[in-house]
C-alpha cells in the first residue's frame, strides 16, 4: 500500500489509501480523505475472470475501488473480446454508471481481486456535502480518459511487440505511484490471450510478439509476469513517454 509522507503505512485508509497516491493526493485535507474512505460500505472479493457489470447493463448501483489486483475494461463485438484498458489498486471502476445509469463496457478481474464497494446513494450524499471529493473523483476519470487516448495512439502507431512493451512500461509507471513497482519484475496474471486482446491480434501473433522481446534481450514474459534487466531500454523500444501520466503525479510526491 502507498506510504504517506510521514513514512507510515496508510492503515487509516485500508480501502482508499492508494487512491490518487502520489497523484494529487496531498492536495486534499484529512477530512476529505476520511470522507473518501467512508464511501466504502463493504469489502468484495472477485475470483479470477469474474465480472463486475456487463456491457449494456442499465441497472448499476455501485462503483468499486480496487484494493488489490488488476481489472480489465472490456468491450465485446461479434464474439470477440477487446481489452481497452487495465486498472490497478487505487483506481475506481464504474463511475460511469453513477453519471449515466448505464455502462458500455464490461469489467473483469484479471486474477483474484479485492475491492471496496461504493454505493451510488452514499456517493451522491458525499458529493453534495463535500465538493472537494467530486474534484478527487474527477481526477480519476481524467486519468481514465488519458489512458484511453494513449491506448488508441499506441494501437495505431506501434507494432505488436512494441504495444506489449508499452503496456508493461505503463503499468510499471502506475504501480510506481503506489510503491508497487519492482526493479526488474512486474508480476501480473495475464494470459497469452489477454495480451492478444490488449493488442487486437491473435494469440499466435501475441506469442510471436513476446518471443521478439526475448530475442531482442529486452524482456521475458512468463505467465504474464515480465522480467527485464533494463527498463530504460524497454521504454525506448516501446517509445514510452510517461507525460500522459505525469499530469496525475504530484510534484511533491
Amino acid at each position: 500500500m502507498y506510504r504517506e509522507a510521514n513514512g507510515t503505512v496508510a492503515t487509516r485508509y485500508p480501502f482508499t489509501g492508494d487512491f490518487l497516491a502520489s497523484r494529487l493526493r496531498d492536495r486534499y485535507s484529512k477530512a476529505d480523505l476520511d470522507a473518501i474512505e467512508a464511501l466504502v460500505d463493504e469489502e468484495m472479493h472477485l475470483p479470477e475472470r469474474a465480472t463486475l457489470g456487463t456491457q449494456g447493463d442499465d441497472t448499476p448501483s455501485f462503483a468499486a475501488i480496487i484494493v488489490e489486483g488488476f481489472m480489465f475494461r472490456i468491450t465485446r463485438r461479434d464474439g470477440r473480446r477487446f481489452i481497452v484498458s487495465i486498472h490497478v489498486p487505487g483506481e475506481i471502476m464504474n463511475l460511469q454508471g453513477f453519471a449515466f445509469d448505464r455502462i458500455d463496457h464490461e469489467m473483469q478481474a484479471a486474477g483474484k481481486v479485492r475491492l471496496g464497494r461504493i454505493p451510488f446513494d452514499r456517493l451522491e450524499r458525499t458529493l453534495a456535502e463535500r465538493h472537494a471529493v467530486a474534484g478527487a473523483l474527477w481526477s480519476g476519470t481524467l486519468l481514465d480518459a488519458a489512458l484511453h487516448r494513449k491506448w488508441i495512439q499506441v494501437a495505431a502507431q506501434l507494432d505488436a511487440p512494441q504495444r506489449i512493451a508499452h503496456i508493461y512500461c505503463e503499468l510499471h509507471e502506475r504501480l510506481g505511484f503506489i510503491g508497487q513497482a519492482g526493479p526488474r519484475v512486474l508480476r501480473a496474471p495475464f494470459t497469452q490471450t489477454d495480451l492478444a486482446d490488449m493488442c487486437g491480434v491473435s494469440a499466435v501473433h501475441a506469442n510471436r510478439a513476446v518471443a521478439r522481446l526475448r530475442e531482442f534481450e529486452l524482456a521475458e514474459i512468463r505467465r504474464g509476469t515480465l522480467y527485464t534487466q533494463d527498463w530504460d531500454s524497454l521504454r525506448r523500444y516501446a517509445e514510452f513517454d510517461p507525460a500522459y501520466l505525469q499530469a496525475f503525479h504530484s510534484a511533491n510526491a
